[in-house]
């Protein structure tokens, strides 16, 4: 645990697409808290090895169980399932990977639905379905990109439906605040995981560079000079989850290094 106490222990947690990655990254680091972690991925035999792996990491429970979040029976059979579990949820995260890369005309109308169904339309039906599990409030968080403040090329996909999620962000603040709950998107910058790992390689490929070179040049864009770690992005998800934010409602937090430019 950390010296900071986030009032986490005991609390009840859904996290999607947490079998790798920054889902799994936070799944963990509220695992380390106390928490009570329901975590999900498309693959049950991926969920139930990561479940499996985090508690014997921290000695407490944690379930696995199967949920492709573009799938709306899927998520209907994850709350109930967070409802058996836990009676309630007081903290939830939406997750999902991340759409391929392309241009524009590289694109056909299925590949666009596929986005929208599981990187927005996926968020919509997670916070519909567990608001009932919310009544006494709860904190809403969800993983989107620093494309939402500055557009990454090569990612149209990512960029159009990541900024949807904020702007969805943005309006339940609004509407759920009353019903004390807060909603916030979490912003990775570079962060050193398996997709950030992909897209260099492909990025690498369409420009004809050595990803190493790629990475070189990346890694000046970054005050830090460095990516981050899954950890470093884990903390501030837990910061945001957990009773002790009590007032960042409708944000959506930069976690980059410095990278972004925009304000």
């Amino acid at each position: 645990m950390s010296d900071m106490d986030l009032g986490i222990a005991g609390k009840a947690a859904l996290v999607t697409a947490a079998s790798r990655g920054l889902g799994r990254a936070v799944a963990e680091e509220l695992v380390r808290e106390g928490a009570r972690v329901l975590l999900s991925s498309r693959s049950r035999e991926a969920a139930e090895q990561t479940a499996a792996e985090i508690a014997d990491k921290t000695g407490s429970q944690v379930i696995g169980c199967r949920c492709d979040v573009s799938q709306a029976e899927e998520i209907t059979g994850l709350i109930k399932r967070a409802r058996e579990a836990f009676g309630g949820i007081d903290m939830l995260l939406c997750n999902a990977g991340g759409p391929p890369g392309g241009l524009l005309e590289d694109l056909e109308d299925a590949d666009w639905q596929k986005a929208f169904e599981t990187n927005l339309l996926s968020v919509v039906r997670l916070i519909r379905a567990a608001l009932p599990l919310m009544p006494q409030g709860g904190r809403i968080l969800t993983i989107a990109s620093s494309s939402v403040r500055q557009p990454i090329p090569g990612l149209i996909l990512s960029n159009t439906m990541r900024a949807g999620v904020a702007g969805l962000m943005k309006t339940l603040s609004q509407e759920l605040g009353p019903r004390g709950i807060l909603a916030n998107t979490l912003c990775p910058g570079r962060i050193a995981t398996d997709r950030l790992r992909e897209l260099d390689r492909s990025r690498a490929e369409q420009e004809g560079v050595a990803v190493d070179d790629l990475q070189s040049h990346m890694l000046r864009e970054i005050p830090l000079g460095r990516y981050g770690e899954p950890q470093e992005f884990a903390q501030v998800a837990a910061f945001l989850l957990s009773e002790a934010n009590t007032y960042v409602s409708g944000s959506a937090l930069m976690v980059d290094g410095g990278m972004v430019k925009a304000l």
